[in-house]
């Protein structure tokens, strides 16, 4: 099955409900804070988890208590639904 990049106005649409994450480039990135270190890593095992489940995975740094996430569809040279699906997914993780 091959994924579709998005073109930029689908894009910029789908960041309109993402209104924490902003592209750069080719993919999408935000960083999320949390109480402590401890509750930094909950968050990127939801995120792992999640992330093999649909085999789409993000690139992952932890700094104490922030964690940045970047997506991109490297197979679609971009960005596309899967990312923009992840990503709403991960804001999920971080309020539950």
């Amino acid at each position: 099955m091959t994924i579709e990049k998005l073109a930029d106005a689908d894009l910029e649409q789908g960041l309109q409900r993402l209104s924490e994450w902003s592209r750069s480039g080719e993919s999408i990135q935000r960083t999320f804070a949390f109480a402590d270190f401890v509750a930094a890593m909950a968050f990127v095992d939801r995120v792992a988890e999640r992330a093999e489940e649909v085999q789409h995975h993000p690139d992952i740094l932890v700094r104490w208590n922030k964690v940045t996430l970047t997506l991109s569809t490297h197979d679609a040279g971009g960005l596309t639904e899967k990312d923009l699906a992840l990503a709403a997914e991960c804001d999920g993780f971080a309020i539950d």
